[in-house]
């Protein structure tokens, strides 16, 4: 999917594979858990895709996503604020995904193009969204 890159070093174009996903919903309530749940991807299929983007020599940042209730939010501190917890990329649902990966004992992995960056204005034009996305596709397709 298309996300927003939210940290130093990440910029439209680039790949990001979601291996853990925080998240601003309560979308995880409805398990009724004792504490905390801590969505994370299965860690086989993103060791493989970190392979297959070296592979195809795509440029892949792995590390931990935000999954918000809205892609931008009023306030731009609040992205500030993940930025500084070592978050990569806002998007809006590698937290659920995993969550329901994990209830039902499946594997998943959240892999995303960074279409825009909120905290420096970097975008990419409206044609390039629709057809710009070709590198995640291909490693989704190499660890098929």
């Amino acid at each position: 999917g298309s996300a927003g890159g939210i940290a130093g070093g990440v910029h439209v174009r680039d790949v990001v594979l979601g291996m853990g996903a925080g998240t601003d919903s309560n979308y995880a309530a409805q398990y009724r858990l004792p504490g905390t749940f801590a969505p994370v991807a299965d860690y086989g299929l993103l060791s493989a895709a970190a392979e297959a983007a070296a592979d195809l020599g795509i440029r892949a940042a792995v590390g931990d996503v935000l999954s918000s209730d809205v892609f931008y939010g009023d306030d731009p501190d609040a992205l500030k604020q993940w930025r500084k917890m070592g978050v990569l990329a806002v998007e809006m649902e590698a937290a659920a995904l995993y969550m329901n990966a994990a209830r039902c004992g499946k594997k998943a992995l959240c892999i995303l193009t960074v279409s825009d960056c909120p905290l420096t204005g970097e975008s990419l034009p409206a044609k390039e969204r629709e057809t710009g996305f070709n590198d995640m596709i291909r490693i989704a397709l190499a660890i098929a």
